[in-house]
């Protein structure tokens, strides 16, 4: 499991909110500092390493779990 300083809960929104909400919450880290966005769009699978690759910030890690019975996923963004 990788380490996050920041968490953003993006559950319950979908495409294109969590892309929209990581990239408004990543200007306030410092670089160097992880985001850990939890969301339960399966879209983000392919739409959070595309933004990575895009903006040049590394995900890091990747998890799937369940929350409250439902799939959930989590992304870990490493700011550069």
């Amino acid at each position: 499991m990788a380490h996050a300083d920041v968490k953003l809960d993006a559950l319950g929104l979908f495409c294109p909110m969590p892309i929209i909400l990581t990239a408004k919450k990543i200007k306030e880290l410092a670089v160097g500092q992880v985001l850990e966005v939890i969301s339960d769009d399966e879209g983000i699978k392919k739409d959070m390493p595309a933004w990575c690759q895009t903006t040049e910030h590394e995900l890091v890690g990747f998890e799937e779990e369940l929350i409250a019975s439902k799939q959930a996923y989590k992304a870990f963004v490493r700011k550069k």
